[in-house]
């Protein structure tokens, strides 16, 4: 009987099974590095782009901004270090002393301490601060950035714009007068300096932009009154810089630092030089200005919820609340209000005059209200006045008067 040999089927199964994993696992592998190359390399390119997009915005911004030995230089290549070196030596500290009395009427003394610039007023060669600066205070000296201290003289002073006009007993050599120029060019956004002695440290200087402008603000000196047409900067103020320079780029005054506001974070305040040049010579020569126009009346200003609480159709303007008895207001009819009604968490005498507009220049407040009487008008003046009145336009003529 003849022997046959079956081929070992479950060898050669197992066999090919193996090879079969083998080419999987190498097809896999490659097939893996191909996947894993094409992601690495994407990933290499996305980060060369954003490598490539850093690169220029650096280069963009090297362009506009460019730090050099700790020179500030700006788009129109000025040097802020050459605009401190230009100005620095017109720039003084302001100290005097101030009597006051306890409860028992002893005298006790407290010292003040302000910034003020060097002003040729028509040859005549005197020092520009703020009011509140040298207000009540004696013994006023004046120091110059050399060190050199000299007696000083309040020739004039004007609180409701928080101006003081000094003259100094120095020698011609000490004078290094700044230039003002008008403050009407000035525009949000623009880059302003403040030099000044902060906490008594002398020709300290900050940078800032103008952040608004035709601000209304009230110190204490002023009562009631608004000062008008003021500059809003960010340019960092603190206690002492009180009186000095606010200068644009080419270190001319644009204004004087007044004010600053408590906690808060760069927010300071400048009266516009616009002020100065108007109260200058009355303050160097008669010793005080009296031309603020006087219109004679309190009020706020309109909003959307107070023309609600109104059933009136206007949202802007200024509303009158009160009427000073016998000021110009009351001679030529304006009416206040009449009602006190909560709204919008605050009481609002409501049913007065609303001014929405002065010889035809739109008012929207008291910012513009303000600043349109003291830029434009005079006590004496006679300016037409449009109203609302119970949802009717009317014009009223009034003759503006002297603040009592």
């Amino acid at each position: 009987m003849e022997n046959s040999q079956k081929p070992d089927l479950k060898g050669f199964s197992t066999i090919l099974l193996i090879s079969l994993a083998i080419t999987s696992l190498v097809i896999g592998g490659v097939a893996g590095y191909l996947i894993g190359s094409l992601y690495l390399s994407k990933k290499i390119s996305d980060l060369e782009n954003e490598l490539s997009t850093l690169k220029q915005q650096a280069a963009n911004l090297q362009t506009t901004q460019t730090i050099i030995n700790n020179t500030y230089i700006l788009g129109e290549n000025i040097s802020l270090s050459d605009l401190y070196e230009k100005v620095k030596d017109s720039v003084v500290i302001i100290r005097g002393v101030i009597v006051q009395y306890d409860i028992f009427r002893r005298p006790y003394y407290t010292q003040v301490q302000g910034s003020g610039f060097i002003y040729n007023f028509s040859g005549q060669i005197v020092v520009i601060t703020n009011s509140h600066v040298v207000q009540n205070a004696i013994n006023l000296t004046v120091t110059f950035i050399n060190g050199n201290g000299y007696a000083a003289t309040v020739l004039g002073s004007d609180p409701y714009a928080d101006l003081a006009v000094l003259s100094v007993n120095a020698p011609l050599c000490e004078f290094k007068s700044l230039e003002i120029v008008s403050s009407s060019t000035l525009k949000v956004g623009d880059i302003v300096v403040a030099v000044g002695n902060p906490y008594g440290l002398a020709g300290s200087m900050s940078i800032g932009i103008v952040s608004a402008l035709g601000r209304t603000i009230t110190e204490e000196q002023t009562g009631e009154y608004p000062i008008a047409n003021v500059i809003q900067t960010t340019a960092p103020l603190n206690p002492g810089n009180s009186g000095g320079p606010l200068l644009n780029l080419q270190g001319q005054v644009v204004g004087i630092t007044t004010a600053i506001i408590s906690d808060s974070q760069g927010l300071g305040f400048a009266i516009p030089s616009n002020t100065i040049l108007r109260e200058i010579a009355d303050l160097a020569i008669k010793g005080y200005y009296d031309k603020h126009p006087w219109l004679g009346a309190a009020g706020i200003d309109m909003t959307y919820e107070i023309a609600q609480a109104m059933n009136v159709n206007v949202t802007y303007g200024w509303l009158i609340t009160q009427i000073i008895s016998g000021s110009p207001a009351d001679k030529a009819g304006l009416k206040g209000g009449t009602k006190r009604v909560l709204i919008a968490g605050q009481y609002v005498m409501v049913g007065g005059d609303i001014i929405i507009a002065i010889n035809g220049t739109k008012i929207t407040g008291i910012d513009m209200l303000s600043a349109y009487l003291e830029e434009n008008t005079l006590p004496g003046q006679t300016v037409n006045v449009t109203i609302v009145r119970e949802n009717r336009i009317i014009d009223v003529a009034v003759t503006l008067g002297t603040r009592p």
